[in-house]
């Protein structure tokens, strides 16, 4: 098993709906998001998946993100935008958009340097 993995970022502001606390007030990250797709089979040039087309899934993923309000953006103007969510979010959409030949197998989001979600299905 082959496993690749990206890293990208994009900044935007939310307000978590019941948080206890100031995370209930609008506020914005630097959302530092890393990607892991595997896979078994290498191409004819002995790759797994193009990093460069990885990074272009991810930014097209992504680009509805950055510098925006994520409680007005689909499907955040329903769903709270926790940092849990957003993993999960980007997981399914990058997992619709990447080639066959792979897997998404994890996707890391930092909302800052020391904290950070990690989801798995």
């Amino acid at each position: 098993m082959y496993e690749l993995t990206v890293k990208s970022h994009f900044d935007a502001a939310h307000v978590l709906s019941g948080y206890p606390g100031e995370c209930s007030l609008l506020h914005g990250h630097t959302w530092d998001i890393e990607v892991t797709v595997a896979g078994e089979t290498l191409d004819e040039i002995g790759i797994v998946y193009d990093f460069k087309q990885l990074k272009s899934d991810l930014a097209q993923v992504l680009a509805s993100y950055d510098h925006v309000y994520l409680n007005d953006v689909e499907p955040f103007n329903t769903l709270n935008p926790t940092a849990e969510n957003l993993a999960r979010v980007i997981f399914e959409a990058l997992s619709a958009t990447v080639d066959r030949r792979v897997s998404v197998k994890e996707v890391v989001v930092w909302e800052s340097p020391v904290a950070k979600i990690v989801y798995r299905p």
